[in-house]
This record gives C-alpha cells, sequence and structure tokens, in this order.
C-alpha cells in the first residue's frame, strides 16, 4: 500500500484501495475517475484533520478534578466480604468541604463511579477495561463524588456492581455473586448490588440475622445507578429506601452509562430523611451532562428536599394514591406480593388521611417493550463498547474498552453475564434487520408512554405498583453447566420480567422511589424476604413522592418486624 504526501508534512494511509473499500462498505461503486480522484482528496483530508486532534495533548474539564483529600487517595480489599458486597474500601475525606450537611456521614459508590485515584472496574473483569489486564484508576472524580465530599461526607469505598451494570440480578459481577443480607444465597437484585447489601447489612444485623459477622462493615448511605430498575430492585429486595430522581435532576457525569436516555443515579439509604439530603447534595446543572436539559434546575435553584421533607407536617392530607392496577397482574407477578403492596397502600395511606384508587393505564403493560426497542439498536456500542454519545459529553478518559467483541469477551461473558452477549448480538441483529426506523419509532412511543402517566397523574399526587413482581429469587447454580449447574437460559430466564414496573419510567424520566412494605416468604419457603412498593411522581416533583413516602410511613408503613428464620 502506498503512502500518499499531504500538506505539512503528513503520511496518510488512505489510497485508491481503501477509497474503494469504504464505497464497497456502503454499497457505492465508483465509475468516474474524477469523482474517484476528488473523494479520494476529501478522505485524505478528513484522516489529517482527525489525526491532528487525535495527537493533540488530552483534555479534562477542571471541574472534574479529583478533590484534595486529607492524606491523598489510598485504597484497600476488605478481609471481612462475605457477601461479596465490597469491590474497594477507603476513607476519602475532602481537605476543605464546602458545607458540613454530610459532616462524618459515610456514604459507599457504586463501582462503575469514577472515584479519582480508586479502582473503577465497571463490575467486569480487568483485561476488559484496559488495555494492560489490570483495573484502571479512576483520573476523574464523577460530578456527584464531588458534590459530596464538598459537602462533607466520607466516601468510604466503592460497591460491587454487576457485569457492564447489565442485569437486575446480583450474580454477574467479577468480584462474585452478592448474596441478600436477609437470606443468604438470594439475589440482592441488581446492578447496585454491593450498595444495596451495605446499606441493608445494619437492618439484618439489628434484627437478629444469623452469619453476618463476617460481611464487612455496613454503611448507611450509598449512591447508585438505574437503567432499567438498578437502584429500586436492590432496595426492594433488601429492604432499603432507593431513590431514581427524575431524568435530568442528577448530573450523571463521570459514571459509566448504558444510554443516556435511561441513565439515573440516585441515593440508597436507611432513611427517607437520608435520601432527602443526599437527593439535596447531588441534584442541579453540571454543565457538563448531555442527560440535563432545560428544565434542570441550576445549582442554587435546587429544592431543599431535607428542609422542605421536614417541614411537611401532615402530608398525607388529601393526598390522592392510584394503584396501577395493570401493575398487579403482570406476567410473573407473584400474587402475594402484589396483594402486600395493595394492602400496605390502601392502609397506611388510608391512616395518613390519603385515599387510594385504582387507576387503569394499559400502556404501562407496553412500557418494557418500548424500553427495549428504544435502547437496544445502540446499547451495547455505548455500554460496552464506550462509543461516544452523539451529543456532547465527557467520558472517562482512564478507562480502554475492548471494541469490538471477540471470543474472550464471548466466554467471559457467556459464564457470568449472557445479558451482555446479548445485548451485543441485538445491536447487530436490529441495526441490519431495521436501520434507525424501528429505534426512531420507539422512541416516539417514549412521549406516548409519558403522556399516559402524565394523564394518570392529572387525577393523583402519586402511582404505586409492586418495585419487584417477586421476592428476591435464589442464585443460580454458578458451576458449569458440564458439572451440574445452570445453563445460559436458565440465568437468562431469572432476570425475566424482574424489570416490568421499572424500567418504564427510566425512558418515561418520571421519579420513581423504593418504599419498604413488608416480608413475604421467600420462593423456596424457607426465610423471609422484603417487599418493596414503588411511588412514582410528577417530572420533577421528587419532593412530592419523598412526601408521599412519608404520609406512608406516618400512617404506620414500613418494613416492619423480621419474622425470623422460620416465621416466628
Amino acid at each position: 500500500m502506498s503512502i500518499v504526501a499531504l500538506a505539512d508534512g503528513f503520511q496518510s494511509s488512505v489510497t485508491l484501495d481503501v477509497l474503494h473499500d469504504v464505497a464497497a462498505r456502503n454499497n457505492i461503486q465508483i465509475k468516474s475517475k474524477t469523482d474517484e480522484e476528488a473523494y479520494l482528496l476529501v478522505l485524505q483530508s478528513a484522516d489529517m484533520t482527525a489525526d491532528s486532534v487525535n495527537n493533540l495533548p488530552d483534555y479534562v474539564d477542571p471541574r472534574l478534578a479529583p478533590v484534595p483529600t486529607n492524606g491523598g487517595r489510598n485504597f484497600w480489599k476488605s478481609e471481612k466480604n462475605s457477601h461479596s458486597a465490597w469491590s474497594h474500601q477507603a476513607q476519602l475525606v475532602a481537605e476543605k468541604p464546602v458545607s458540613d450537611i454530610l459532616k462524618g456521614r459515610k456514604i459507599v459508590m457504586k463501582d462503575n463511579m469514577s472515584i479519582g485515584g480508586l479502582p473503577h472496574t465497571c463490575g467486569t473483569f480487568p483485561q476488559l477495561v484496559s488495555k494492560d489486564g489490570k483495573y484502571p484508576l479512576a483520573s476523574i472524580d464523577a460530578t456527584v463524588a464531588r458534590r459530596l465530599l464538598e459537602a462533607g461526607a466520607t466516601i468510604v469505598g466503592t460497591s460491587t456492581c454487576e457485569n457492564y451494570s447489565l442485569t437486575p440480578m446480583s450474580y454477574t459481577s467479577a468480584n462474585g455473586p452478592v448474596h441478600n443480607p436477609w437470606l443468604r444465597d438470594h439475589n440482592t437484585g441488581g446492578s447496585t448490588s454491593g450498595g444495596a447489601c451495605l446499606v441493608a447489612l445494619g437492618n439484618a444485623r439489628a434484627a437478629g440475622v444469623p452469619g453476618l459477622d463476617d460481611a464487612g462493615d455496613d454503611v448507611d448511605l450509598c449512591m447508585g445507578g438505574d437503567q432499567a430498575g438498578s437502584i429500586r430492585l436492590p432496595s426492594a429486595y433488601c429492604g432499603v429506601y432507593g431513590l431514581k430522581p427524575t431524568h435530568g435532576l442528577v448530573p450523571y457525569t463521570g459514571i459509566a452509562g448504558l444510554h443516556p436516555m435511561i441513565d439515573y443515579t440516585g441515593p440508597l439509604a436507611r432513611k427517607l430523611e437520608d435520601i432527602a439530603t443526599l437527593l439535596t447534595v447531588v441534584a442541579g446543572y453540571d454543565g457538563l451532562d448531555p442527560r440535563m436539559s432545560p428544565e434542570s434546575p441550576l445549582r442554587q435553584n435546587v429544592v431543599d428536599y431535607a428542609g422542605q421533607l421536614r417541614a411537611a407536617e401532615n402530608p398525607g392530607k388529601g393526598l390522592k394514591v392510584g394503584i396501577i392496577t395493570e401493575s398487579l397482574t403482570s406476567l410473573g407477578t407473584q400474587p402475594e406480593v402484589a396483594q402486600i403492596v395493595k394492602d400496605a397502600a390502601v392502609k397506611h395511606f388510608g391512616a395518613s388521611g390519603g385515599t387510594v384508587e385504582e387507576v387503569s393505564i394499559p400502556m404501562h403493560l407496553l412500557g418494557p417493550a418500548i424500553w427495549t426497542a428504544a435502547t437496544r439498536t445502540y446499547m451495547a456500542s455505548l455500554a460496552v463498547g464506550g462509543r461516544t454519545p452523539d451529543v456532547l459529553n465527557h467520558n472517562m478518559p482512564h478507562l480502554s474498552l475492548r471494541w469490538p467483541p471477540d471470543q474472550e469477551m464471548f466466554e467471559l461473558l457467556t459464564a457470568s453475564n449472557p445479558a451482555v452477549v446479548n445485548i451485543l448480538f441485538c445491536e447487530t441483529f436490529l441495526k441490519d434487520k431495521f436501520g434507525p426506523s424501528a429505534q426512531a419509532k420507539a422512541h416516539r412511543h417514549v412521549f406516548e408512554l409519558r403522556a399516559a402517566y402524565d394523564r394518570a397523574l392529572e387525577d393523583y399526587d402519586v402511582l404505586i405498583t409492586p418495585t419487584t413482581p417477586s421476592v428476591a429469587p435464589p442464585h443460580p447454580d454458578l458451576r458449569p453447566e458440564s458439572l451440574g449447574g445452570s445453563s445460559v437460559m436458565d440465568k437468562i430466564k431469572l432476570a425475566v420480567g424482574a424489570t416490568n414496573n421499572t424500567a418504564p419510567f427510566n425512558t418515561s424520566g418520571h421519579p420513581a422511589l423504593n418504599v419498604p412494605c413488608g416480608w413475604a416468604k421467600a420462593r423456596s419457603g424457607k426465610g423471609w424476604l422484603p417487599v418493596g412498593m414503588q411511588v412514582v411522581g410528577r417530572r420533577w416533583d421528587d419532593l412530592g413522592v419523598l412526601k408521599a413516602a412519608k404520609a406512608f410511613e406516618l400512617g404506620g408503613g414500613g418494613l416492619g418486624t423480621w419474622p425470623g428464620l422460620d416465621g416466628h
């Protein structure tokens, strides 16, 4: 192949053969010699232009520079980690915090977030996120990490997240399966699996659940991520609060995502007041995240969620609550779970002065399909391949995601998380069959889905569903199938339907909060597991969601007393 010299001594490898190959890949044959010469020159010019930018020194926005911390940025692996909830531990405290809102409070961050100086694993294998086969150390602080440190919080490390954050279960992480603190060998839910476990540990220990001595330190605050339910499902399975805020309220900058339309970060906590405090600290425009819109508040205009929640003395008076009928009977819903959620809503919202009715929203049943069609055409290249979205976006310079896929990736991910292989195959197939049209149509239906919920929220202050269709299922048998372990289909079936009530609100953008509301028997019949109720509010009315949850609490609602292993 000859080398063509261009201006300023640039050597382009674009030859006629390269041009012909590029044209052929676009189903084009260039027949005119003069056309051929013109297109060769402009392609060489594009090569030269891109090369000149690619050779510039890298630029990282100073707003993402790691916050100076006392004693630097050290980390370690916990020696007590029997539930695999910890990824890496640390003790990060800002040298000069801006406020003391979170002074002395310990918080753990999901391990798809950039925490400067700490390993960034994305829950997967090191050779898939770096070129040297080692987990990269984050070179930036995610916006939410900076805001937490500046508010005086102590970041005590990163919690295990699922492989590429691509499952609602908790057995896929390269760190090992995360166990439910209420019942070992059961899922915590994913993909904020480790964080939910660590937040719930304190409650489980206080209740006397055995086998937790070597689970490591528990914490009462966590920042998680949610694309189809990855904050709310783990919160429901583990019996804690977990909020997916309105889309665009909390910046996602510095966090590994799946698809900008459905990426959220939000808090998990044992107490509702802590959810409100964390939201007050992390919300507001950051000037970097393309997920934010003209509706996103500037930092100085963020609602004081914590103060407003404390000031709400009688939030249940006149509250109108609508239980989405379709959510109680959708495919795979455990009748006992649906009944517990419905009875809890009627009893406790009623006791606080609210009215509760069922409301039919037929579009709710189409929500999971719309979520899938609107995202799957490009999810693999975005989430696994690190493709830059087509709007201005500040990515993570320390990650080197392997792309395109290869046989080693297939073997590793088939054994650990077949859902990742599924989206790889789906992207190739759907792009080839439908081109951009199917995804474009699905995006229009997202607006239709949003409008359906908005209409219901004209008549009701909040909407209610079971957060999950069932209590936490057991882990699959992780031995190889040849040795009697679970098959790929066994693992895939485990997650089917788990996000039916949560994923629709990732596309529609509405805020949604898991509220612990009771207990149900494990599928095995041995042991008890938490049940979660999802409270959904109007877009940008996250405060209304928090006030509704407070009304539920004031009416006597909550997780309740652990029934014990034998129900005694």
